[in-house]
């Protein structure tokens, strides 16, 4: 064994939680700071660690948990109570900066002939601009006290909506980017997998109430769930050839709604909240090379943030108009599904590994993540500020 791994475990550990807590100071996600705490210890400045395939395994693992809690912490009832509503606004929230998010990339690179590597990079570009995280939007919410109504259980809806189609269209595309591959095959896989899933989803979800109703809160329940979230995962990958984390996240939407789902959700934070998680966002750093960066790079950064802010506001913005929501109510809820957080940082890792993006890039989804959480915030509080005078839709 290298034993020179424990060493740099622990640096990595302990690096991401100083900087994840100076970054929770500034206001900023903790994420974000942990991902800067890969950077620092990584070769492009102090070289103190270097990436290796067990790091990759290990955050490959981590980011697979990730999705696990993600898909535990949706709600099935919400999503169906909110109706098509969401769901529209959701479509609009993944489509429109797909589209806009490739085109901006087309014109940085050149369009490629359809089918080919670099066609299929650039439409990840656009991948990437369709994931929503509103846990900052959610809080903002909750201090204006403005989180459950009309419009911000649209927002919070609309953003587990838009992940779930964001994870599906994440799929389809790695399923493509093979040129072995036929895109009816992928489809196919892609749909076999969601009706496999959902039907064994109603077998599994009855085996675990059962559990659940007969021993609540006991250890076996959180240890079924985690074996539950690898075998998907494996199976997605090896069996029907789409992403490892499809499979976890919909292990996490199969087991949300039993009554100890928050109890399996904690269980699984310890180990993500104390390793797998740092060592996830801080291998993001540890690749990341800010030593290759250009004047090309720096100017595709800016304009990445700044159609991935927009795409949302406009996209999101304009179907809730048709929705039937005021121009006031629509604005909030474009701007309240621009902040991107986690689910990007797993898609851009995803892409990474495929072979669909360069690590150099993972620059501008770090920058893109800590703006929007700063500029959501500023935005919905000035939105809101004249609400109570004005009244709700």
């Amino acid at each position: 064994m290298d034993y020179n791994i424990l060493r740099d475990l622990a640096i990595i550990v302990v690096m991401a939680k100083l900087c994840g807590i100076c970054a929770r100071k500034c206001k900023i996600p903790q994420v974000a700071g942990e991902i800067i705490a890969g950077l620092l210890i990584g070769p492009s400045i102090l070289g103190w660690v270097q990436p290796t395939d067990f790091l990759s395994q290990m955050a490959e693992i981590g980011v697979i948990l990730l999705m696990f809690s993600a898909g535990l912490e949706s709600d099935l009832h919400e999503l169906v109570e909110t109706g098509p509503k969401a769901f529209a606004i959701a479509c609009a929230g993944v489509f429109v900066p797909l589209i806009l998010g490739a085109l901006m990339s087309f014109c940085f690179n050149g369009f490629a002939p359809i089918g080919s590597l670099e066609f299929f990079s650039n439409v990840f570009i656009g991948c990437i601009m369709t994931a929503t995280s509103v846990s900052i939007t959610v809080q903002t919410l909750k201090e204006l006290g403005k989180l459950n109504g009309k419009t911000g259980t649209t927002i919070v809806s609309a953003a587990i909506i838009d992940d779930v189609i964001g994870i599906i269209v994440l799929t389809v595309l790695i399923g493509f980017k093979d040129p072995s591959v036929k895109p009816s095959t992928v489809l196919l896989n892609t749909a076999l997998f969601f009706i496999l899933s959902f039907g064994l989803g109603v077998i599994i979800y009855r085996f675990f109430k059962k559990i659940d109703k007969e021993s609540p809160h006991t250890r076996r329940i959180p240890i079924f769930g985690l074996a539950l979230c690898l075998i998907m995962a494996y199976v997605a990958e090896e069996v029907f050839g789409i992403a490892d984390i499809t499979g976890a996240f919909l292990a996490g939407i199969i087991l949300c709604n039993i009554d100890d789902s928050s109890y399996i959700d904690r269980k699984m934070e310890i180990s993500n909240y104390m390793f797998f998680g740092p060592v996830f966002f801080a291998s993001i750093g540890l690749k990341t090379q800010i030593d290759h960066i250009s004047i090309s790079i720096i100017l595709f950064t800016i304009a990445f943030i700044i159609v991935a802010l927009l795409s949302k506001i406009i996209g999101c913005g304009l179907m809730s108009k048709i929705c039937g929501f005021s121009n006031k109510d629509s604005l909030r809820i474009g701007v309240g599904m621009m902040t991107r957080g986690e689910v990007a940082l797993i898609v851009a890792q995803k892409g990474l590994s495929v072979g669909l993006m360069d690590s150099v890039l993972f620059t501008s989804v770090i920058l893109l993540i800590i703006i929007s959480s700063v500029l959501t915030p500023v935005l919905l509080k000035i939105l809101y500020k004249n609400h109570s005078i004005e009244g709700t839709v």
